[in-house]
């Protein structure tokens, strides 16, 4: 299947450069935008081109659908010649590591999970608006050094189009660490690579938004293991209340709860009120409130001032 598929992508060999090597990512990469007709056919050719020339790689994995996406095409084009890797932090739900390792087995994707120590790090513990910078340094710092060790040619990760328009600090360190961007290249949207996931018949394709746990607490509050873990608890909570799409923000004393806009009107009645507070109240919060405008991705980032947004981490 390998040899047929280079076969058919050789008239595009010469659309994007390869990704072979740690060569730096020129900054127009991050920036890149696709023609507004090209069809979705067009960008996972793009894609397939861009992973078949990439030699050896190591996949950025998480579980979500960006990253699992990534992960099953490097292995339909590379075959053992990809390694999907996932950190095993803190700041990671349970839930999560254990649906993306079950995924990967399903797919017989090739997979490691690894550890990181990004909260022995005080300046990801102090969570500041640069959090982010610093958690994919530490990640991407222990991936490099596992890409030497075992002769992989490069690491990749699944940043895509849609990101470019929200403040991800994350980027900067991706582009330090000269960390390669396929599904960003082919210029594939979240849209595209959900349509392309279901395509495939893959069951992550509708998989829930899910960012990590250290995002759901409030910037200035510092991150322990002990707060994550009462965030955990929480959203395992809501879920098991039949809540698809939630988050649970911590801002120390008060706990703060989205649930997506189409989920809320169950939330939203005195019997539903008196089970968040019973569940809250127990998990140490002194006040239980629910957020009216609903579920909404980033929402702590609304709380950092123009200048936060736009500092380098340091």
């Amino acid at each position: 299947m390998f040899d047929r598929r280079l076969q058919a992508l050789r008239t595009l060999e010469n659309l994007i450069p390869p990704l072979r090597g740690c060569a730096p990512v020129p900054d127009s990469i991050y920036n890149n935008r696709m023609p507004e007709d090209s069809s979705l056919t067009t960008k996972r050719q793009l894609l397939e081109h861009s992973l078949a020339s990439s030699g050896r790689i190591l996949v950025a994995y998480s579980g979500g659908v960006d990253s699992a996406y990534l992960a099953w095409a490097a292995h339909q084009v590379l075959g053992e010649n990809m390694l999907a890797v996932i950190a095993d932090s803190a700041s990671l739900a349970r839930t999560q590591l254990a649906d993306a390792v079950a995924f990967a087995n399903e797919e017989k994707i090739p997979l490691e999970v690894i550890a990181t120590s990004e909260l022995d790090r005080s300046e990801y513990a102090r969570n500041d608006g640069q959090r982010c910078f610093h958690c994919k340094d530490e990640l991407f710092s222990v991936m490099e050094d596992l890409r030497a060790a075992r002769g992989f040619d490069s690491i990749v990760y699944g940043v895509n189009l849609d990101d470019q328009g929200d403040f991800r600090p994350g980027q900067a360190a991706a582009r330090q660490h000269h960390i390669a961007t396929p599904l960003l290249a082919a210029g594939l949207t979240k849209q595209d690579i959900r349509d392309l996931a279901r395509e495939a018949g893959l069951r992550i394709w509708n998989k829930p938004a899910s960012a990590c746990l250290s995002s759901r607490i409030e910037y200035g509050r510092p991150v322990t293991r002990e707060t994550l873990s009462v965030v955990e608890q929480g959203e395992d909570a809501l879920r098991a209340l039949g809540f698809l799409q939630c988050r649970v923000r911590h801002h120390g004393e008060i706990v703060r709860i989205e649930i997506a806009r189409e989920e809320l009107s169950r939330a939203l009645n005195p019997v539903m009120a008196t089970e968040f507070t019973r569940i809250f109240k127990a998990l140490g919060f002194k006040f239980v409130t629910l957020d009216l405008e609903g579920f909404r991705s980033g929402s702590m980032n609304t709380l950092l001032s123009i200048d936060q947004l736009h500092k380098r981490a340091v």
